[in-house]
């Protein structure tokens, strides 16, 4: 039994996976990014110290309705903060309760973490930040690098990925670092699907309650069409996998 730290449960998630889910959010974050939503999650310590044991009792209320409509999804913050603690839950997800497997990371700090790790993760939400380096470090103040290199260990593993874009007007939507990312995805076989995310700062109350400062308070979110043009180039680069 493994013990760690938990943000939060969303019973009937419908935008983290397949169906419908239930989201496990992990505390603890090494991002720092400047449109985060959920800024209370960055802190392993503002979470509540949990076991294994615990989490998948939780689980298993629902185990009979997921295993129809969806399944587990690990997210956060950054799950891979607590590698041993969330890999217990989705070994134990997969042997004990049957149900299906979804991993939301950046990828960040998977590879001090071996390959057999991911055994028993049958679907990975990769977010990619930007694919321009300085940016990217601008935006998380982390190095873009280790989620490319994650996003290549995917493709080598054959593990199902699908691959997550905020779109931000004047920060991530430059036509050359739509290109990078388009070219990037048709190298790479594992890529299943493309969620196009449009901006948002509905998160910008938590960052009031924390004393942080938003930048982006008057940042405006991308128009439909705007999301659908970038979703559509995305889309084509799959095609050519």
């Amino acid at each position: 039994m493994e013990f760690g730290f938990v943000h939060s449960y969303e019973t009937g998630a419908a935008v983290d996976g397949p169906g419908v889910r239930f989201a496990l959010f992990i505390a603890g974050c090494p991002f720092r990014c400047t449109y985060c939503h959920n800024p209370d999650t960055w802190d392993m310590k503002r979470g509540k110290r949990t076991s294994s044991d615990e989490v998948l009792q939780e689980i298993a209320k629902y185990a009979s309705f997921l295993r129809i409509a969806g399944g587990l999804t690990i997210t956060g913050g950054e799950p891979l903060t607590q590698p041993d603690f969330v890999h217990e839950i989705f070994l134990r997800t997969k042997n004990e309760l049957k149900l299906h497997t979804a991993l939301d990371t950046q990828g960040y700090l998977a590879a001090k973490l071996p390959d057999a790790w991911f055994d028993p993760v049958d679907l990975v939400l990769l977010d990619i930040k930007i694919m321009n380096p300085e940016k990217h470090l601008q935006i998380t103040g982390k190095e873009l690098q280790p989620s490319l290199d994650f996003a290549l260990r995917l493709h080598r593993l054959q593990k199902k990925t699908w691959l997550r874009y905020v779109l931000i007007p004047g920060i991530t939507d430059a036509p050359e670092d739509i290109d990078a990312l388009a070219n990037f995805i048709a190298s790479l076989a594992c890529i299943e699907r493309i969620e196009v995310l449009p901006f948002h700062n509905l998160g910008i109350h938590k960052w009031e309650e924390l004393n942080l400062s938003y930048t982006l308070k008057n940042q405006k979110s991308p128009s439909p069409e705007e999301v659908r043009l970038v979703q559509k180039k995305l889309d084509r680069a799959i095609q050519k996998n």
